[in-house]
């Protein structure tokens, strides 16, 4: 609540959410501008105490106007996004209404973030602009290369840019690359695994792990904060956080829990020079907070902006957790047989409740009560794959 407030009276007071705030003015972020995303959030959570429509007026101008924007509110090619679908790159060392140098990773996140403005359209009865923003978040479409099944940076006249080399970082990427992005719709998983296919889409993603688990889930040893911005797979960076999750979506969850524990185990470590990887970018704590929610076995690829939004269920570190939920209620997770080795769940159960899915609606969950696993070496193919989680509501 406290976080939206003080976003909202940046807003009253600026007139735009602010991209990077410091001292209340405003300060170069990333660019793109997710806090209007964050707000969606928490409103559906239910935290909603404080002005409800000047929040959805302060989302709905951040995602789509580019009127006499300020550096500092981020989205400066928001018009071209809007007007074309998608954001044109331009070589140029900038990002203006023309387009972006970076303007596929821009694409990605704008269509996630139009996603979010939609859902609390939605939620609010505003049809309309649930359906403005519902195709604006298919905005990555346009990027999609049927040719190589990647996503790749387009020209203004709609072709594709020429000399292209997925692991390039920085040529249309910001802090990624093209194999890294691919993989950035948590709004629709299940739309990207169409269009890629559902095997390529495992043997891709798995193969992909195999081979980032070498070089310790980012860019090995080297010491810098964009040190994996090469590799196929980056966990210091915010762009692949949500990518070990999403085997829940294309039917094999347990390679969901495989690769998320490796990267709990492999990527943190515990003495100063290994604490986040080697080469990473904390970024307001989201590399630990994911160690957090992940050691537990609790995730959303969407970040809490469904309209109903999901909790994944995986593979906890710990064999017993207790969780204050912050509403009276508390839950208890009891992973039975819990080890190194045993990774992966044969079976599970909410308030003894057989569970089947690998996932279950937040508002459920926060009911509180005890969710128990039964632990194993080996992959139970047959647990959680009889629904998977909802794509796009």
């Amino acid at each position: 609540k406290d976080y939206v407030q003080t976003q909202l009276e940046v807003y009253k007071n600026r007139g735009w959410l602010g991209d990077g705030i410091s001292n209340g003015q405003f300060t170069s972020g990333v660019g793109t501008n997710f806090v209007g995303l964050a707000i969606v959030g928490a409103y559906n959570s239910g935290i909603r105490d404080y002005d409800v429509e000047l929040a959805y007026k302060a989302i709905k101008a951040n995602e789509i106007d580019g009127t006499n924007r300020p550096v500092g509110s981020g989205k400066l090619d928001v018009e071209a996004f809007v007007k074309k679908g998608y954001v044109p790159f331009i070589t140029e060392n900038t990002t203006d209404p023309r387009g972006s140098q970076f303007s596929a990773s821009h694409t990605m996140e704008y269509s996630f973030s139009a996603f979010a403005a939609g859902q609390m359209a939605k939620s609010l009865g505003k049809t309309e602009d649930y359906k403005f923003f519902k195709d604006k978040s298919d905005g990555w479409q346009f990027l999609f290369n049927p040719k190589n099944k990647l996503i790749q940076p387009k020209n203004t006249d709609g072709s594709f840019i020429d000399k292209f080399d997925p692991l390039q970082p920085w040529r249309g990427f910001q802090e990624g690359n093209a194999v890294q992005y691919t993989f950035y719709v948590p709004q629709n998983p299940a739309g990207l695994i169409n269009k890629i296919g559902k095997d390529e889409f495992n043997d891709r993603l798995n193969n992909i792990f195999i081979t980032a688990q070498k070089n310790g889930f980012g860019g090995g040893k080297e010491i810098d904060a964009f040190a994996g911005i090469k590799s196929n797979y980056n966990h210091g960076n915010q762009p692949n956080l949500h990518v070990s999750w999403l085997f829940n979506f294309s039917g094999k969850p347990w390679l969901s829990q495989k690769w998320v524990r490796a990267i709990c185990d492999e990527f943190y470590g515990t003495d100063s020079i290994h604490g986040y990887g080697y080469g990473q970018d904390e970024d307001q704590g989201q590399l630990g907070s994911w160690y957090v929610m992940a050691s537990m076995g609790l995730f959303d690829v969407k970040g809490l902006t469904d309209l109903r939004p999901i909790i994944e269920l995986g593979s906890p570190v710990f064999g017993n957790i207790d969780i204050s939920l912050g509403n009276g209620k508390k839950l208890n997770i009891s992973a039975i047989n819990n080890s190194a080795e045993n990774v992966y769940i044969q079976s599970a159960s909410f308030n003894g409740k057989k569970l089947e899915n690998c996932w279950l609606y937040r508002d459920e969950l926060m009911k509180g009560g005890k969710l128990e696993y039964q632990m194993g070496p080996q992959p139970n193919m047959n647990w959680g794959v009889a629904v998977p989680p909802p794509s796009t509501q």
